[in-house]
């Protein structure tokens, strides 16, 4: 599985301009430019709010970019609010190292329902998926799109197994099937079938549906931790 994983990435790099054209095409990409523009607008008072809350909970950056495998292997900064500790690295080794049910729980789903590394400010924002606004930038400049499967890291990636190339056929979302079916409470399995089926299915009135169906999601904070 892990050299399936790597052979559908071999070859791709940040300069890579022969990938096929992700899934959508104009339309898709026309769709996330008015939507992220819209929503950048509108969530303006909101991104500020929360951006003061960051910085003067601990003094800390507010923002963090988190290295990310997007369309065709390109790497890409994934926006956020950061919600860590600034040495949540050394954190999280620790704790691992001490708590082999969280270092199973890690290893499986690559998240934890109680990280040591998140900040009081910070568990707020991820039970609300308010960290994840700032990918709405990510968006703007092509690195990600309003829908599709969630950006994951090269080792997430490995999981995917020979499903991998439907991932890389797409941009990553800052939503799609797998936040509105469940998130954390579905296995890894399911969330590579999601993003299969999303890439083998698109269309743009299921980005409109998907997006909807975001709201209560949401709003419920179903699986988000």
């Amino acid at each position: 599985m892990r050299d399936i994983a790597k052979s559908a990435t071999a070859g791709f790099s940040q300069a890579d301009t022969d990938f096929p054209p992700p899934i959508g095409g104009l339309i898709k990409r026309s769709f996330d430019i008015f939507g992220s523009l819209v929503g950048l607008i509108a969530l303006s008072p909101l991104f500020i709010m929360i951006a003061l809350l960051v910085k003067f909970s601990d003094g800390g950056s507010i923002f963090y970019g988190h290295r990310r495998i997007g369309r065709g292997g390109r790497i890409f900064p994934c926006l956020k609010f950061r919600t860590m500790v600034p040495d949540g690295d050394k954190v999280l080794a620790a704790y691992l190292a001490t708590n082999p049910e969280a270092n199973a729980e890690w290893i499986a789903t690559r998240k934890l329902k109680n990280d040591p590394r998140v900040t009081r400010v910070g568990a707020v924002l991820r039970k609300l998926s308010l960290d994840e606004l700032p990918q709405i930038i990510n968006i703007l400049q092509g690195d990600m799109s309003l829908v599709g499967p969630r950006p994951v890291v090269r080792d997430e990636l490995e999981i995917y197994g020979s499903a991998a190339v439907y991932y890389l056929k797409s941009r990553p979302g800052l939503t799609g099937l797998w936040q509105v079916s469940g998130r954390n409470d579905v296995s890894y399995d399911s969330r590579v079938a999601f993003d299969r089926h999303y890439v083998e299915n698109w269309s743009l009135f299921g980005d409109v549906r998907i997006i909807i169906k975001t709201v209560p999601a949401v709003w419920m904070s179903r699986g988000s931790y």
